[in-house]
């Protein structure tokens, strides 16, 4: 795990408020040490703001048969709700798979959460655990933003990425539902739906891109030559014909680096250290975003 990972947004401890609620709903063998508690699973109720639509079935299975062997090592943190009754905040998976196992009661820490520190925790829970397809975290950032009214750079700070790749994350609702599906079964990657993003406007081009980039099976770079022909035909033909001279290592670093960082299509064109650099956008919202990133830089 790498730096950016270990110190993802504030760490789950420190979303986690101290203060335990009354132990209410406690099976006969009484709570354990250190504020934990065996809960009756039947009072468990599932997370609202669970991120994650889609769970590895053979993976669910294995943890089903170690619960049932050797029991939950680790417990689930919950929150009370209404009428004795709590809701799952961060280990889903192990709840599902204690209830396959036959289990009538888990580890749990009860906590008093707020929703919105409890979607957070889901969110940062499944990021750590690198878990979520792109179109859920898509949503997942979506939401924080719709339903608690965070901006783009608090839910940068509260999850450890960058602004710019929760901008990214978020254009991604503007493709059609085939391509979503497409990035939520893998058939396509984050990469590429951020490059077909800037066909969003032209729903035509953008289906017949896509299944270009599946049935060849092409990379992100194709797919950002093959979408900048389908804007610019004239130009593409332009450059067909002209005979094509091997860029610098360098300046295609450079080019790689700004279209990462902006999300949009970069080109530099260099003479011996003079030229210009191009940025190509789609939309409003893609200039709006550049003129931003630029300004902050």
């Amino acid at each position: 795990m790498n730096d950016k990972r270990k110190a993802l947004g504030r760490g789950l401890d420190s979303l986690l408020p101290g203060r335990t609620t009354p132990t209410v709903a406690v099976m006969p063998a009484g709570p354990a040490a250190g504020g934990l508690q065996e809960t009756a699973i039947d009072l468990i109720d599932a997370n609202p703001y669970q991120t994650r639509r889609h769970i590895n079935e053979e993976a669910l299975k294995e943890l089903t048969e170690s619960i049932r062997a050797s029991g939950v090592v680790q417990p689930v943190v919950l929150r009370p709700t209404q009428n004795g009754r709590f809701q799952i905040v961060a280990g889903e998976r192990r709840w599902l798979a204690s209830k396959r196992a036959g289990k009538v009661s888990i580890p749990a820490v009860v906590r008093q959460i707020s929703n919105e520190q409890a979607m957070e925790i889901t969110i940062i829970e499944n990021l750590q655990r690198e878990d979520l397809n792109p179109m859920e975290q898509a949503r997942a950032f979506e939401r924080l933003s719709r339903e608690f009214g965070l901006t783009q750079e608090q839910i940068a700070t509260r999850t450890g990425k960058d602004r710019a790749s929760i901008s990214n994350f978020i254009r991604l609702l503007k493709l059609p539902g085939q391509i979503q599906e497409a990035l939520e079964n893998g058939a396509i990657s984050f990469g590429h739906g951020k490059v077909l993003v800037g066909l969003a406007g032209f729903p035509q081009q953008l289906e017949k891109a896509a299944s270009e980039v599946i049935s060849k099976q092409l990379s992100v770079r194709q797919t950002e030559e093959l979408i900048a022909r389908l804007i610019n035909p004239e130009e593409a033909a332009q450059k067909d014909q002209k005979p094509v001279r091997t860029a610098d290592p360098n300046v295609r670093e450079a080019q790689s680096s700004l279209e990462r960082a902006l999300g949009v299509k970069v080109e530099i064109k260099d003479n011996k250290g003079k030229g210009k650099i191009i940025l190509k956008y789609g939309s409003l919202e893609d200039f709006d975003r550049i003129v931003e990133a630029l300004a902050a830089k």
